[in-house]
This record gives structure tokens, sequence and C-alpha cells, in this order.
């Protein structure tokens, strides 16, 4: 098998847990088949738990909530002490040209997986996916949407069932690819890389994956239907949130919620893919499909995460955080986001803004602060002020909570510039690193202007 070795330990980012949380629930029985929704979904598996239930088990790529953390992605983030250099990165192996098996592929590839296992605090969820180890160390490759909003990532090891803590190296939220790093691991069996350039149109595949979130890999046989495809990919459940991929490899293969971040490997045994969307019903007497992210364009996001790389488009380590929930959009108008939460039909209690509540981790009325969007709602008092962007409810122990700011407060700038939306108030804190001080000015429920300094912390990746 092929061993990364070339990319070595990566550096320390941060403690990577933040905060208290609950063990993941067990996971509930396969749901049943979900009607077609004109969109791809993402396959990571999302799990509601406590306050409602062992609910049902749902593929999403952003948990369906109307309201985020303040946590931009930063293209400014700090590089790796020793970054490699990205010839220090093994090249793929062509692989023998023999045809294998279905048993006899999942046997070469299975023992270089991990099942990923994330918690979503301040989003009241928690999802899994998969991985797949490149590094003997414990470097594995998954996708952005797997680890997007975790305050926790757990990952354990199939073949020997040893369960590491992992760090987010970095990712690209455009490419949808992430590398975590496994805390203290080391002697790793990695799996074998091809070339996703020497695919052709009808080679026999093999996806593997997390299927269903049942914490075993489970492998589905098919063809290679397409290749250089472009899609567009969301949550099961049809939000707007969506993202447009690029270059992606089609199959049959029956690609379904939680094989994100496994392997589609070729006919040898050789990794050629990583999944990532797909449709698991057929509609109309079509036949469903799957799409996988070519391994050469996962691996050349992995050697610039590697050695340090950042750029518009990939984050090196944990973004900054200063710790409030939003709106979205781009209205000036406090009333206005306000009005938009309450006509967004998440639901409010329990449920949180359209997301899984999860764990009882509701609001504190004592602090004012929250530690999920659980048991968030819009201020009934907002400042009285005509620009800005709405503070809905902070984080506690967050920058914003130990500042003094208060749900139904706006915020109107930072470090001088003039914050006129969520979507302004996100682009700024974006150019700075978690451990900055920044100073942030706003208008309280009660018509005080206030102004205060905020160290920021570093965040869920984005």
């Amino acid at each position: 098998m092929q061993d990364y070795s070339g990319y070595g330990q990566p550096p320390e980012y941060g403690s990577g847990d933040y905060g208290s949380t609950s063990p993941l629930p067990p996971m509930p029985p396969p749901r049943p088949p979900r009607r077609r929704v004109g969109l791809l979904s993402y396959l990571a598996v999302a799990v509601a738990a406590a306050a409602l239930g062992a609910g049902a088990v749902v593929a999403v790529y952003h948990p369906a909530s109307s309201t985020s953390a303040v946590a931009q992605p930063s293209s400014r983030a700090s590089a790796p002490a020793n970054p490699l250099p990205s010839s220090a990165v093994p090249q793929p192996s062509n692989g023998s040209g023999s045809n294998l098996s279905t048993q006899q592929i999942l046997a070469k590839v299975q023992p270089g997986l991990v099942i990923v296992n994330t918690t979503l605090q301040y989003s009241s969820e928690e999802a899994a996916g998969t991985g797949m180890v490149i590094n003997s160390d414990g470097l594995v490759l998954t996708n952005n949407h797997v680890i997007e909003n975790s305050t926790k990532v757990t990952a354990t090891v199939v073949s020997t069932g040893k369960t590491y803590q992992a760090k987010v190296v970095g990712y690209d939220v455009t490419g949808d690819v992430a590398l975590i790093q496994l805390q203290n691991a080391s002697g790793l069996h990695t799996v074998p890389i091809g070339k996703s350039s020497q695919v052709k149109n009808g080679d026999s595949v093999v996806a593997m994956g997390n299927a269903e979130g049942r914490s075993e890999i489970v492998s589905a046989a098919g063809q290679v239907t397409g290749l250089n495809q472009t899609i567009t990919a969301s949550d099961q459940g049809g939000t707007v949130s969506q993202e447009t991929l690029h270059g992606m490899i089609e199959t049959n293969a029956d690609i379904v919620s939680g094989d994100s971040g496994g392997p589609l490997a070729s006919a040898s045994g050789q990794v050629i893919g990583m999944d990532t969307a797909g449709d698991s019903v057929s509609y109309n007497q079509q036949q469903s499909a799957g799409f996988a992210i070519p391994i050469d364009n996962a691996l050349n996001v992995a050697k610039q995460i590697t050695s340090g790389q950042a750029s518009s488009t990939i984050t090196i380590g944990y973004p900054p955080f200063i710790g409030v929930y939003i709106g979205k959009g781009d209205s000036s108008s406090p009333q206005a986001q306000a009005q938009n939460q309450e006509n967004s039909g998440g639901g409010f209690g329990g449920g949180g803004f359209g997301g899984n509540g999860f764990g009882g981790n509701g609001g504190s009325s004592n602090s004012g602060c929250y530690t999920s969007d659980a048991n968030l709602q819009v201020p009934s008092t907002i400042a009285p002020v005509s620009s800005g962007t709405l503070v809905l409810g902070t984080i506690c122990n967050s920058p914003a909570s130990a500042a003094g700011l208060t749900s139904g407060s706006v915020i109107t700038a930072l470090n001088g510039h003039t914050v006129s939306s969520p979507a302004t108030l996100g682009s700024i804190i974006a150019k700075f690193h978690p451990g900055n001080s920044i100073s942030v000015t706003w208008v309280t429920p009660s018509g005080q202007h206030k102004s205060g300094e905020m160290n920021l912390t570093a965040g869920p990746p984005q």
C-alpha cells in the first residue's frame, strides 16, 4: 500500500474541542428511500437525538439552519511551522491492471479507512462520514462538508477499532476537500492511491464508506458513467445552501449517506476518487447517480494544505471566531433581518432554526448566552438603528459574550469598518486570524452605543 509519508506530521492548531459535548448516540436504523429533491445531496449523515429522540438519518451538507455562528474562513490563516514542499509527496501508483472481485478490493482498501464523527455543538447536531488515511502517522483525507461547522472531531480506524481525537489541518470550501490529523497516531495503514487521470467511461469501480452512519464500511460496485461533470449539491432537505463542484467522476455505484470522504476504487483496488454527492433514488426510470472528486484533484489540495499554501479558497488550520448567531443575507436593516428570520420556517425551541435539537444544550437564561441554537429565539427588542448586523444570540464563553454583546444588539462597525449586513460582518472577520484583537462597535437593545476589544479565538471550520 502507498504510504504518503511525505506529508509528515502537521503542527498543532489549537484544541479543536470547543466545549463539553455528549458522546454520539446510537445510530438509528436505515431510513426509508427518500424522494428526489431536484438537487444532488452531499453524503454526510446528520443525527438528531435527546430532545427529539433517536431521529431519522438524513443526508446534509449544511445543517438546515437559518442562523450561523460567525466563524468565517481566512485565507491568511497561519501556515504550518515546517511546511513540506509538494515534491515530498510520493506519486500515485499505476496499479497492477488486474481485475479484482468486490471483496478483494474492499480487503485491499478498507485497512486505510476511518469512520469520522463530528459534533456540531453550535448548530445542535452531530454528523458522521468517512475518511482515507494517506499518511501512516494519521493524516486523513475527507470532504470539507464532513467537518464543516464541527466543534469536535473523532475518527475510528476501521481495521483496529481504535478511536482518535482529530484536529483540522486545513480545508478547501469550493473544492470540498479537507485534511484532518489523528492525534498521537502512528503505524497506520494507508489507502492505495491510483491515478484519476487514467479513468475512462465504462471502467468498473467500487464505492466504499460509512453507509447510513452504521459505523462500518459497506461497498457498492458499479461503473464510471461520466467524467469531468459539473454538479450542484445541497442538503437533502432542499435548503438554499448549495455548492457547485467541477471535474467530478460520475458512477452508477450506489453511493449513499455516510459515504462522504470514502474511496471510489478501481478494478485493481486503487483509489481514484473520493465519494462526495449522490442521489440514491432512481427517477423516471433513470438510474441513480453518485459523484466523486478525482483523487488527483483532492491530493493537489492536500499538497497545498500541507505546505501551508493558504489562498482565497484554502484555509490552513481553524478560522477566526467571534461567537455570535446572526441571520443570513445582504439586508442592512436589523428589523428586516429579524423579519426574515421569523419567516424562514426553520422553527424554534427544540428544533432550533431548522436544525435538529441535540442534547438539551439550549440557551442559558442566567447568563443570556447559548451553548447551541436549540432554544434560540428572534429577539423581541432590537437596537433602534437602521443599519448593521442583528445579533440573535451570543455563544457562551465566546469573545462576543465576554465583551457584553447580547441578543437584540446590532453590530455597526469592526476596527472602524462599517458593518452594514450579516454578509459584511463575515467578510470583515475573515481578514483576521485567531488571536487577533479587534475593536467592535454596537448598539444595545436599549439604544446605548458601546465599543470594546475582542480577542478572536479559533472557531469551527466553515
